[in-house]
């Protein structure tokens, strides 16, 4: 008859092993999650953003985290010019997730210069001058910064999504985009779906294009999230990383894309700035055609969008 002693040493046999396995599952993942990362990173080659750029941001008093995101598109050029200026706000206490996308014809006063078009504040003094100028403009304190170059969009999406991801093209679009795209629903690599989201040539202009944008940000944001998605993570992120130019650290990184992927909802709320019937149009000399916006109205929208109050809660106030 086996003694009680026996029993305990077999018991602590049987968790040394459970342990001994549990570590070996971890050190593989972690390897495994290292080679994709390396075989990502090296599918950029010599072909990287090399700029250093300088960014004072400031924290949110709320404990909020904002991040300036910039789509460019550098093409070799010493200067490069944005076509995307987005924030995202992530709550950490609640992995809440909001998205606001800045038309980059807002007249806006930079400082140190006169009055342009808010994209030209990157291309005069990069993330830092258009951190000033929002906070000038729009009262908002922003904290990090990303750029991402669009060869690396392109690249990180087919690596995603080798079958493409799933989109419902409005219209037939070519004008500038290096693609055609033929309306109807299908699956976009990642120059199709990158053509997609810049395209403007329309009645719509930029607002069509900011409301793509914000659909394409939806869509990878299921796609990641989705079973497939969740184990190209490693390889995606080592693609993308020589593309990315940012003041966030590694860490800092890693928290920020955890909390994305356990937001409350596939859904981001999503706000444009100017917001209806805050604009007119106009037009300057050596500038071109310019949204004239009631910095007011879109001050109090964004404010109120960031804080979650609805429109008839704001209203009431």
């Amino acid at each position: 008859m086996e003694s009680r002693l026996d029993r305990k040493t077999k018991k602590k046999k049987r968790g040394r092993k459970v342990i001994l396995v549990l570590l070996l599952l971890i050190f593989s993942l972690l390897g495994y999650a290292a080679f994709q990362f390396y075989s990502g990173y090296k599918m950029a080659g010599e072909d990287q953003m090399q700029e250093d750029y300088k960014f004072n941001g400031v924290k949110d008093e709320n404990g909020k985290v904002n991040i300036l995101l910039l789509g460019v598109d550098s093409r070799g050029e010493e200067k490069s010019r944005t076509d995307t200026m987005m924030l995202a706000q992530i709550d950490p206490k609640t992995n809440e997730t909001k998205l606001v996308s800045f038309m980059r014809d807002i007249y806006a006063e930079i400082p140190g210069y006169k009055n342009y078009k808010l994209n030209t504040a990157f291309y005069l003094g990069g993330p830092e001058l258009l951190r000033k100028t929002i906070k000038q403009n729009f009262d908002l304190d922003i904290q990090y910064f990303m750029i991402v170059d669009f060869k690396g969009f392109e690249q990180s999406v087919d690596i995603l999504a080798p079958e493409g991801i799933e989109m419902d093209v409005e219209k037939a679009m070519s004008a500038n985009i290096g693609v055609s795209l033929e309306p109807g629903v299908q699956n976009l690599n990642g120059k199709e779906l990158l053509g997609y989201a810049r395209f403007r040539h329309d009645e719509q202009g930029d607002f069509g294009r900011v409301e793509r944008q914000q659909k394409v940000i939806a869509a990878l944001k299921d796609e990641v999230l989705s079973i497939g998605g969740v184990t190209k993570l490693p390889k995606m992120a080592g693609s993308i990383q020589p593309y990315i130019q940012t003041n966030m650290s590694k860490l800092d990184q890693i928290s920020i894309a955890k909390d994305i992927l356990l937001s409350n909802s596939s859904d981001m709320d999503k706000l444009t700035i100017p917001v209806e019937g805050s604009y007119g149009f106009g037009s300057y000399s050596g500038v071109g055609s310019v949204l004239e916006i009631d910095f007011e109205e879109n001050i109090q929208a964004l404010k109120d969008f960031l804080s979650g109050k609805s429109k008839d809660e704001a209203a009431t106030e």
